[in-house]
Parts: C-alpha cells; sequence; structure tokens
C-alpha cells in the first residue's frame, strides 16, 4: 500500500496566480508553466506537513493526532477541485507534453472531486466520512455462546459482539456451514444503512467529475490510464478473457473439493459456490481453505516462518532479506532513517494502525514501513513487498512533484509482488533459509502453484467486477432501485460465487466491501495482479533464467537491476505504455504471463475436472 498519495499532497493547497492579467491577454504556455511551478514550489511543503500528520495518526493513535490528520484529509478535497478547475484555462493552449501531463495528473488527482458549490463539497465530506466510520465501527452482536460471554461496544453479557476481524477468522477456521453463514450474514448487515447515503455520495462525485469536464466519475476513473475512458474497459476485458480458461478451472475443482466436504445439498455440484464456503469475507482470495483442496499426496514441504524462527531472525531481520533482495540486483541501501523511524512490530505502550503499509514522508529519502510483522510466511512476503513500494519511491525521488507516482495506479503493488514471486525455494536456497538437501523436487510443483493460484488467480474476477460495477452505478446504467441486484448479477457473471441466503434491496452488500464506502478504486489491484507476472517474467528473462517459469528467482541478476532501475526512475512522468516498454520490451497489459507460470497447474486442473462439471 502506497500512502503518499496526490490527492492528500495537495492539502490546503493555495496558489497565488495573476488571473486578471490573464483574463485580459488569454493564458499562454508561459502561464501554465508558472502556475505548474509554483503549486509544485508550495506542495513539496505541504506533502511534508501531511505526510508527517498521518505517520503520526497511524503510529500514536490519540484524540489529537486523529483530528490533525482529519483536519487535512478534510480540506485537501476543495483545494485540489479548485486547483484543478483553476487549470482548465490552460486547456485549449497548446502546451509542451511534460506540461500537459502534469495538468492532467492535477485534474484527475482525486477520487471523489468534491462539487464547487461549498455546502455540497462540505455535504460530500460528510457522507464520506460518515460512511468508512460506519464500516469502521461495524459489529455484529448475537447471543453468547456457552464458552464465550465477551461483549463489546455496549452488548450485554448474553451477547458476543464481533467485529470484522473476529468474524474473518471464523471464515478461515471453522467447517460448520451454519457458523460460517452466521458470521457471513453478520457482517454483511454493515452495508444496509449505507445504502441511501451511498446514492447521495454518486449524485455529489458526478456533479464534481462533470465539473471537471469528465461524463461522470467513472469515466473520470478510467481517463487515468493514458487512453480513452472506453478503451481502458475494453482492455480489462481483454486480460479477462486470458486468464478465464484458468479461473474456471480452478473454479470447477475448488467446487468440487466443496461438495465433497459439505455436500451437494450445501454446494450445488454444477453450480456456482456459496459465498461463505471460500475462507474470506468477500471470497476475494481462496487461500485460507487449501487444506480442504490440497491434493491427497501432495508431500510434505517447508515452513518459511519456522525457517526464520530456527535461525533466530526477528521481525527487522525480515525486512533486511528484502532490503539485501534489492541490494543483490545492484539497488542502494535504505537510508539509516529507514531502520530509526519504521515500525516493524507493534509498540507494547499504545495502539497503532497495524495495516502493513509504505511510507515517503519527504519525497527523498524519508521512506519508512509501517506494519506489526510477526515472524511468519506470510509475514517475510509482506517484508519483500512493502520495502519493494519505498525502493520504488527512491528511484524517481528526482521527478517533479507531479510525476512522484506509479506509472499507474496498478504499478507501485505490481513491483512488490513481482519480487514476492521471487520468493522461490531456490531463492531461500540462496539466502542460506534452507538447505540443498531441502528444497523441494518437481513433483511439489502443484501443491505449491495450487496454493498460489488459490490467491493470485481466484482474485482476478472479483478484483474486476468491484469497479465494473461503480462504473454502471456512476453512469446511471444501476440505479439505487437494483444496487444490490447489479452486484450479485456481476458477481455471478465473473465469479461463479452466490449469496449463501437470499438477497434483497433491503441490504446494500457492496457496503460491507471497505474500498466501496471508502471510495477507493479497485481497478488497480486487477492490474497489479497482471502486472506482477509480466514483470516477474521479463526480470526473469533478463537474468537468463531458462526453466519453468515459477521456480524463476532473479535475485542477484544485475542486468534484472538495471532494467527494473530504469522503468521505477520514470516514476509518473510519461504514457505508461512507455514506462513498461523499458522493462517488458512491450506497450501492453498482457495476461499470458499468469497463464505460463500457471501451465502445470492448468493441465493438471483439466485432468482432475475430467468428466465433471466444468463451468456454471
Amino acid at each position: 500500500m502506497r500512502t503518499r498519495i496526490l490527492a492528500l499532497v495537495l492539502a490546503g493547497a493555495t496558489v497565488a496566480i495573476p488571473l486578471h492579467a490573464q483574463a485580459k491577454r488569454g493564458a499562454t504556455a508561459a502561464d501554465a508553466k508558472a502556475f505548474v511551478a509554483r503549486a509544485e514550489a508550495q506542495l513539496t511543503e505541504l506533502a511534508l506537513r501531511a505526510n508527517q500528520a498521518g505517520w503520526v495518526a497511524a503510529t500514536y493513535i490519540t484524540d489529537d493526532t486523529e483530528a490533525l490528520n482529519a483536519d487535512a484529509t478534510r480540506n485537501y478535497a476543495v483545494a485540489v477541485q479548485k486547483l484543478a478547475l483553476d487549470a482548465r484555462r490552460f486547456d485549449k493552449v497548446k502546451l509542451p507534453p511534460e506540461l500537459r501531463r502534469k495538468l492532467t495528473l492535477l485534474r484527475l488527482a482525486l477520487a471523489a472531486p468534491p462539487p464547487g458549490n461549498p455546502a455540497e463539497a462540505a455535504e460530500l465530506t460528510r457522507i464520506t466520512t460518515s460512511m468508512e466510520g460506519d464500516y469502521g465501527k461495524g459489529t455484529y452482536c448475537r447471543a453468547a455462546r456457552k464458552d464465550s460471554a465477551r461483549t463489546a461496544n455496549g452488548g450485554s453479557a448474553e451477547q458476543e459482539c464481533l467485529q470484522i476481524s473476529e468474524l474473518s477468522r471464523i471464515l478461515v477456521d471453522s467447517r460448520d456451514p451454519a457458523q460460517l453463514l452466521d458470521a457471513w450474514q453478520g457482517w454483511h448487515r454493515v452495508g444496509a444503512p449505507m445504502r441511501q447515503r451511498y446514492a447521495r455520495f454518486v449524485e455529489l462525485s458526478n456533479k464534481g467529475a462533470r465539473e471537471l469536464g469528465f461524463a461522470d466519475a467513472g469515466a473520470m476513473w478510467r481517463s487515468n490510464y493514458d487512453m480513452p475512458p472506453d478503451q481502458f474497459a475494453k482492455e480489462v476485458d481483454r486480460l479477462w478473457e486470458q486468464v478465464k480458461p484458468l479461473y474456471v478451472a480452478l473454479h470447477a475443482y475448488v467446487r468440487a473439493k466443496l461438495v465433497q466436504q459439505y455436500g451437494a445439498q450445501v454446494v450445488p455440484p454444477n453450480g456456482m459456490i456459496p459465498a461463505h464456503l471460500l475462507g474470506n469475507m468477500w471470497a476475494q482470495e481462496w487461500g485460507n481453505i487449501y487444506p480442504i483442496v490440497a491434493p491427497a499426496s501432495a508431500p510434505a514441504t517447508y515452513d518459511i516462518g519456522a525457517l526464520l524462527r530456527a535461525k533466530n531472525v526477528d521481525a527487522k531481520g525480515m525486512v533486511k532479506y528484502g532490503e539485501s533482495f534489492f541490494t543483490s540486483l545492484g539497488f542502494a541501501p535504505m537510508p539509516a532513517t529507514f531502520w530509526e523511524r519504521s515500525m516493524f512490530t507493534k509498540p507494547r505502550d499504545r495502539e497503532v494502525v497495524c495495516h502493513a503499509s509504505a511510507w515517503d514522508i519527504d519525497d527523498r529519502d524519508d521512506v519508512r514501513i509501517k506494519a506489526c510483522l510477526d515472524v511468519t510466511t506470510e509475514d517475510f512476503i509482506t517484508a519483500h513487498h512493502e520495502i519493494g513500494h519505498n525502493f520504488y519511491q527512491r528511484a524517481y525521488e528526482n521527478q517533479p512533484l507531479l510525476f512522484k507516482g506509479g506509472a499507474n495506479d496498478g504499478f507501485h503493488e505490481a513491483i512488490g509482488d513481482a519480487i514476492a514471486l521471487s520468493i522461490t525455494p531456490d531463492y531461500l536456497r540462496q539466502v542460506g533459509l534452507l538447505d540443498a538437501s531441502a528444497v523441494p523436487g518437481a513433483e511439489a510443483d502443484i501443491p505449491l502453484l495450487l496454493r498460489q493460484a488459490m490467491d493470485k488467480v481466484a482474485f482476478l474476477p472479483f478484483g474486476l467486477m468491484v469497479d465494473k460495477w461503480r462504473w454502471q452505478v456512476f453512469s446511471g446504467q444501476t440505479t439505487p432501485a437494483s444496487y444490490n441486484k447489479a452486484w450479485w448479477d456481476l458477481r455471478a457473471q465473473y465469479q461463479g460465487v452466490a449469496p449463501p441466503i437470499a438477497r434483497s434491496e433491503a441490504d446494500f452488500d457492496p457496503g460491507a466491501k471497505y474500498h466501496v464506502p471508502a471510495n477507493t478504486p479497485y481497478m488497480r489491484y486487477f492490474l497489479a495482479r497482471v502486472l506482477q507476472f509480466q514483470f516477474y517474467r521479463a526480470l526473469c528473462q533478463a537474468s537468463g533464467y531458462k526453466g519453468p517459469l515459477h521456480r524463476c528467482s532473479f535475485y542477484g541478476s544485475k542486468e534484472a537491476g538495471a532494467k527494473l532501475q530504469a522503468m521505477l526512475a520514470a516514476g509518473q512522468s510519461e504514457p505508461w505504455p512507455e514506462t513498461l516498454y523499458k522493462l517488458t520490451g512491450s506497450r501492453q497489459l498482457d495476461a499470458s504471463a499468469i497463464t505460463e507460470y500457471f501451465a502445470p497447474l492448468q493441465s493438471w486442473l483439466d485432468q482432475q475436472n475430467s468428466g465433471k462439471p466444468v463451468g456454471w
């Protein structure tokens, strides 16, 4: 996750420009250049203050730090909208490409641009704050079990009140369909009270987007990819068609295993999979139910967490492994301040936001990680992922302010994940965590690939449909009268997943997914899943690797590092296809790296599915 977003950077910005003089003679390219220069100079300082406030609010949670951070958040949107509206006077001025790009990025900075009317702008802020707050406070209270009388948020001694983390844990651990259903429906109640506010939020966001010259807020989001909005929509459909056969095969295999586990009365043998049985509240990643679907003859494998603990590696030591990966490619080590100012473990003396994230405080050398790491396999991968963001941030530190960012919003997430894909058994051997005699042979490939696919491949249709739903909502194709039906229609179409109990328009199940009430665009995660494999394949090729793609580690390859550095250093300074070309030699998104990586699994799944229903 990348916390220095341009919108936050622009908090409270005002730019003093003599508009009266421009109005008399008409705006010129020189005026536009002066506008951007003044803006970037002021925004550099504002960025530092905003990021410092955000860091303190996340690592020292008090009423005061929350208020200071909230104040910046409350003010930035109107300021960015004003700057973007002011910049429109240069729309018909002939400008150099770099200057035009900066103005375009400024115009696209906000996910929910407020209307120019101050009362409506304030209303939009109140709605977004209240919806995100409702999600954060979401609690499901039920009659307490005999072995538990936990209470929270006002629950009585006879009640057990659970929040999302505890309800999610039930979906991970339980194999009781009734208990899974109770947790699922309990959490999904959180969305219903947001429904009317969300409809008003859509109206106000669309008004702000139209004032900036876009058809609606969804079209504005799709305009952020260096191509016309309709072309981008076709691009993501093309990518989905590349990976759809692999997903359908995985779906059929998993469904058959769930039928064995729960019976045909719970899981239709030739239909959609009930959403509560896949180990995740949104059925977006299925890795938590891997024990149910693992091949019966799967050989024993290693546990990275156990390997680390055997060598007395602590949380900071895990991050050191991540740094060493990049330095092996030729990157400079992290600055001393990174190790002094980062938060690697949960402090004992205060509450913090434990969600792992990478921070770029001053747009130069003050990069940090914030996480509550445990010495586990999952957190070892997280350490590699998060420090990948920091190396990206340092690579583009010499770019102008408006170009400090990923080439598109999928790039930043994909960099860390491409590195994480290179945590192969051979990499573990190279860094001394796995003895050569313990490196699994080819017989372990299918179990390892299946485990990867349960998260990487299973996520793809969900990553696609969340914003497809919002695009339809913003455009008016889906009206408030059919919000929930449209949500489940798309989940059926793309995921082959169904609600476990009847749903109606009294429900608002999109609101039970954080990114909807928080208004965080989601297509970036779909793109990141595609790009990470595309990056990974290109880096393996640059390293000279010749074997099966899924076994590649480019650790230690200076050739791969040089190509990666060239791509990262470009930041957001040019259209992303040009940046992509620097690493991959292609200007097109391509999901064929996913199908190549999982090709042995695809063949195996087809064999397992022979004679069984496939599709839904």
